[in-house]
């Protein structure tokens, strides 16, 4: 059973009211899309923000419909779109 390390950055965070949380994953469920499930099961209101994200496996990025493996020690960062002026 795989410890991914979940990072959560502005309105993730927000929304999820954390920054980080250590999520087991099935080793058959053992990729982003079984990943972004499990998190929006705990924190619903996270689905309308899943939709402008991006997510870096290992600091690499990702598309969110990629179906990515992940592993024991992966850390997983949900990034929304950022705006500043």
């Amino acid at each position: 059973m795989p410890d991914i390390k979940v990072l959560f950055f502005a309105k993730a965070r927000e929304v999820a009211g954390l920054s980080e949380e250590a999520v087991h994953l099935q080793e058959d469920a053992a990729h982003t899309e079984a990943l972004v499930a499990l998190l929006v099961q705990r924190f619903p209101s996270l689905s309308s923000v899943l939709q402008t994200c991006v997510l870096a496996v290992n600091q690499e990025y990702v598309q969110l419909k990629d179906k990515v493996p992940l592993k024991q020690g992966d850390e997983v960062a949900i990034i929304p779109p950022l705006s500043g002026g």
